[in-house]
């Protein structure tokens, strides 16, 4: 779309360089080409902008086949307009000179040109073919039918458009017969893959046989071999117990040798222990009598000692305790009866037992003064 602005009642057209512009003014063509710039008024001004460059024309459509079969067709047209001048002629490229837009729509009216004559061709050989010869040739067919139709069209050239390329993308009949043509393939697909499963089982299998039989085989093989080593261990084993018996024998002898000169040493030795105990044991009875003699003398010179000591110790006590007697006695035959009556009262009072309260009642009160006031008189 052309840029046009606004100045002072002038308008100013930008064309695009994909855009052929014409520019006519009172009949007369005052600019022509891609991608021009120029003021004009817009009362005056008549104005068309045609698209010079490739466009892609993407179709649709539904045909049917030889044996009545619904197949849908997907296609594009690649085109451009090859005459502007005469594009603008034939169809209306005109655009508003106030706003760039074309007033018209001269690419669907393109559009619709291209894709009625594509879709007749394309109608025409797949109405001649077979749904199973198109699904296999029937794109190159239908694309070549197409553009050599679309390149013997008359209306396009004078119209000026030009078809630079046709592709088919692709045909596709109806979802249930695409399941139904799928099937056979489907179960031939099933069927190689079966093979393929069993052939690889089979293999399996003959591998595993194989397997299993060079295991048999090792198994035998190890079998062999551990006979021949219980054969091998059975001939260490008695050689072994042969040399173990040997030695045993030869420690036997050793340890009977070595017994009897152990007995003999312990005779021997016993013999002089016991000898060496018996002279022990009379030095030891000789010494103890010795002992026991002079423990026996001393035990009696002590005791003798002892007889005498206390004899004479007998003697001075009995001599001290009589003279004490008869100082006791004189003194106690030199004092009153007042006096002995107070000694006897102090040493009875010296043995009584402690005495914390007495009692004494008037009767014996009375006796006591009565002859305490006797003794005074006397």
């Amino acid at each position: 779309m052309a840029d046009i602005t606004r100045r002072l009642g002038w308008r100013h057209l930008r064309g695009a360089p994909t855009a052929h512009v014409r520019h006519h003014r009172g009949g007369k063509l005052l600019h022509d080409g891609p991608g021009l710039s120029f003021w004009f008024r817009a009362l005056t001004a008549a104005l068309s902008e045609v698209p010079v460059d490739d466009r892609e024309l993407a179709m649709t459509f539904h045909a049917r086949t030889s044996d009545f079969q619904d197949v849908a067709v997907q296609a594009t047209v690649t085109y451009r307009v090859s005459d502007p001048a005469l594009a603008a002629a034939r169809l209306d490229f005109s655009i508003d000179p106030d706003t760039g837009v074309w007033r018209g729509a001269p690419l669907e009216q393109l559009g619709t040109l291209l894709t009625e004559t594509a879709q007749q061709h394309a109608l025409d050989v797949l109405a001649r073919t077979t749904l199973s010869a198109a699904l296999v040739d029937g794109v190159a067919a239908v694309r070549e039918r197409v553009a050599a139709g679309l390149a013997a069209e008359p209306r396009l050239p004078s119209t000026g458009i030009e078809v630079v390329a046709v592709r088919v993308v692709a045909l596709r009949p109806e979802p249930e017969v695409e399941r139904a043509l799928r099937t056979p393939a489907r179960e031939l697909i099933q069927q190689e893959a079966d093979r393929a499963t069993y052939e690889r089982r089979a293999v399996a299998v003959e591998r595993e046989r194989a397997i299993a039989e060079n295991e048999l085989d090792s198994q035998i093989e190890l079998a062999r071999r551990e006979e021949q080593l219980v054969d091998q261990r059975g001939t260490n084993a008695r050689r072994e117990a042969e040399e173990h018996a040997a030695a045993d024998a030869v420690r036997a002898g050793a340890e009977a040798a070595r017994t009897v000169r152990l007995a003999q040493a312990e005779a021997e030795r016993s013999v002089k222990l016991a000898e060496a105990e018996a002279e022990r044991s009379v030095r030891l009875t000789d010494a103890e009598a010795a002992r026991t003699v002079k423990l026996a003398d001393a035990e009696a010179a002590r005791s003798v000692r002892l007889a005498r000591a206390e004899a004479e110790g007998a003697r001075e006590v009995g001599e001290a305790r009589a003279q004490a007697q008869a100082a006791w006695l004189r003194v106690h035959g030199e004092v009153d009866v007042a006096t002995l009556h107070a000694l006897t009262g102090t040493r009875l009072a010296e043995n009584l037992p402690n005495i914390e309260s007495v009692t004494v009642s008037p009767d014996v009160l009375t006796g006591l003064l009565a002859r305490f006031g006797t003794g005074e008189r006397a």
